[in-house]
């Protein structure tokens, strides 16, 4: 390129380019199954359990500081004067801010990063000086608005005391148990490398040396042999290929993939990126020793490396905390009004024909995983399919007069409900497919290549594609097509308001479909 205007390329471009060639490729059917070497299988057994996000530590620990701040000003004000119910809550009120105050001025001093965090003594002047700077402002807004809950000077004193000790106390324990937590790799980032020799190399030396660096770097994986990309580099091992690296990050709990390939390799990236940007996590390409240059937006940093942004882990951190939030009291919610129709819908299964209540089947759920999903049994015990390899169509025979009722209304999907509440389902989310469904001969996968792309987030009850008319039979491939595509528009622009919006839409939209037998 000729100039810097040129190489300000878009990272959106490169997203285009992948879902292209994957839309392109969709039919092509599945690669074949891909068996992991001894040492890869040795290590994704190992990274199997979960670990906790640095984000939702820090969250966490700035909710801890505040509700300590606001009890314990709370505590020292009463113990200095009386106070009516009135004046109580202003009190209150009052403490929150102050605290609030306290905590922008911890942030604005960047005090809730981790290498703050992991050296609290090193940081303990600037923690003081946000503190009493809070306490002040504080004490001014107590004088200001809320003169009878003023106090001596001597229980100001120790009240700014008290404070104090619990700040730097929290915080030296914060800063033992974070340096503990990244010692056993409780506290990380789990990456791998994509890419081998001299670039990983060097994109592995120069991430060893940010000295706040949480990533944990589990293995490298490419397509090369020999030389250019020996088996050991940079003292980690070389676990397999592209095509095994899809295996690996189902069985492990991975939070990034980095790229070491050079961004001038276009079509080796662009290949890479057509099989692993379905697996729900964050996908970088190293970009330290790139001398294009990308929009600003594009880049995140770990400590001084650049990283070009090309996809992103969907409903992150708190963003995972507050869907879950919402699925468990809109479940509650919805369990409590619903109870007596799902006691009566037992009872019209249970005394209509043989068999039990329920029916289990095994259903694809967060990346791929396998989960059992609960319906109202709505077929004859012996003619039931817990494959689905045949949907089941208008009239079908297999389905009971009973049956037919509760699957036009979607009743018979009342009880996953309870899986919400298990955490294998969300409320809303792609509908969870049979393992073995099929369309005709293909399976879902041999239609749409890019089919697992809707497992990146939790299944749900109801989802995007359902409230639009794409549930019930799929006889042909466009159905499947389109359904996927909503899936994914939904993925892509999730909000708790879009899981608001679909959730007050199901009743009204399932209700006028027509194509659930």
């Amino acid at each position: 390129m000729s100039n810097v205007q040129n190489q300000q390329l878009d990272i959106n471009e490169l997203r285009r380019k992948v879902s292209e060639i994957a839309g392109r490729s969709a039919g092509d059917g599945d690669s074949p199954p891909v068996s992991l070497n001894p040492l890869a299988r040795q290590v994704a057994n190992q990274l199997r359990t979960g670990n906790h996000s640095p984000n939702i530590i820090i969250g966490q620990l700035q909710l801890l500081e505040f509700a300590g701040l606001v009890i314990l000003g709370c505590i020292v004000s009463m113990l200095a004067s009386e106070h009516t119910v009135g004046s109580l809550l202003g009190l209150f009120a009052i403490m929150v801010a102050g605290a609030g105050l306290t905590g922008l001025m911890l942030y604005a001093l960047d005090l809730y990063q981790l290498p703050s965090l992991r050296t609290p003594m090193a940081k303990m002047p600037r923690i003081l000086m946000a503190y009493t700077a809070g306490f002040a402002l504080t004490v001014f807004l107590l004088l200001a608005f809320h003169p009878t809950g003023g106090s001596s000077w001597l229980t100001t004193a120790m009240w700014f005391v008290a404070g104090a000790a619990f700040l730097a106390l929290e915080r030296i324990l914060t800063g033992v148990a974070i340096r503990h937590w990244g010692r056993n790799g409780v506290m990380e980032r789990r990456a791998v490398i994509v890419g081998g020799g001299d670039a990983a190399k060097n994109l592995i030396r120069s991430l060893e040396e940010q000295p706040d660096n949480d990533i944990r770097i589990c293995g490298i994986f490419d397509d090369r042999t020999g030389d250019r990309s020996p088996d050991i580099v940079a003292g980690y091992p070389k676990l397999g290929t592209f095509a095994e690296l899809v295996e690996f990050a189902r069985l492990t709990k991975l939070d990034m993939l980095i790229i070491s390939l050079p961004i001038s390799a276009e079509g080796r990236i662009l290949a890479l990126l057509k099989q692993v940007w379905i697996l729900p996590v964050d996908i970088r390409i190293a970009a330290h020793a790139n001398k294009l240059r990308f929009r600003p937006r594009s880049y995140s940093h770990v400590g001084n490396v650049p990283m070009l942004d090309v996809f992103d882990k969907p409903i992150r951190d708190w963003d995972s905390v507050a869907k879950r939030i919402f699925d468990l009291f809109f479940t509650v919610v919805a369990l409590l009004l619903l109870w007596p129709v799902m006691i009566g819908a037992a009872i019209a299964v249970k005394t209509t024909s043989k068999g039990p209540v329920f029916f289990k089947q095994k259903r694809h759920g967060f990346n791929n995983e396998t989960i059992n999903v609960w319906k109202f049994r709505s077929m004859y015990t012996e003619l039931s399919d817990p494959t689905a390899k045949k949907a089941v169509t208008k009239n079908d025979p297999r389905v009971t007069p009973v049956g037919r009722f509760l699957r036009k209304s979607s009743i018979d999907e009342l009880p996953q409900l309870f899986n919400v509440l298990n955490g294998s389902l969300s409320l809303v989310g792609p509908r969870p497919h049979a393992v073995m469904a099929q369309t005709g001969d293909l399976k879902y996968a041999d239609v749409v290549e890019h089919y697992f792309a809707r497992h990146k987030v939790k299944p749900g009850v109801t989802g995007w594609a359902q409230i639009n008319g794409w549930r019930g039979e799929i006889d042909n491939s466009d159905k499947i097509k389109f359904r996927t595509a909503f899936d994914l528009h939904y993925i892509e622009n999730w909000s708790l308001m879009f899981d608001l919006k679909i959730l007050f839409l199901t009743p009204i939209r399932l209700l006028k479909a027509e194509n659930a037998y």
